[in-house]
């Protein structure tokens, strides 16, 4: 399995960023695709997961109404669409999937990783 994650950058608070994972090498067609970001010095924190059969979403409680998780089958790429930026949602942010996951926010459910976009909100 491969991730490849783009459409991270410098933007301002209020602003809007998407960021997309484009997926590859799956064996099955039933996974699920999670978004984690992590600031240095803190533990990886799952933003977001959609399960790309059912369309299936869940969402950090900080984040809900601003960020958008969405999946196009015509390409198996993941978008996070972010709007209302905040300083606080600065970070490296990740793309990660599982074939099965109990605890959608836990990153050691999520075996595959991507090498991380950097999202900076300016103030």
């Amino acid at each position: 399995v491969q991730l490849v994650e783009s459409g991270g950058g410098l933007v301002q608070a209020g602003g809007s960023l998407r960021l997309s994972c484009a997926a590859s090498g799956f064996t099955s067609d039933h996974y699920a695709i999670g978004w984690f970001r992590q600031v240095p010095g803190k533990e990886r924190e799952g933003v977001s997961c959609i399960d790309v059969k059912d369309e299936t979403t869940h969402y950090l409680d900080s984040i809900k109404g601003r960020f958008t998780i969405s999946f196009d089958n015509t390409d198996n790429t993941t978008y996070l669409q972010m709007d209302d930026l905040k300083p606080e949602d600065t970070a490296v942010y990740y793309c990660a999937a599982t074939y099965g996951s109990t605890w959608w926010h836990l990153p050691d459910e999520y075996p595959y990783w991507g090498q991380g976009t950097q999202v900076t909100v300016s103030s």
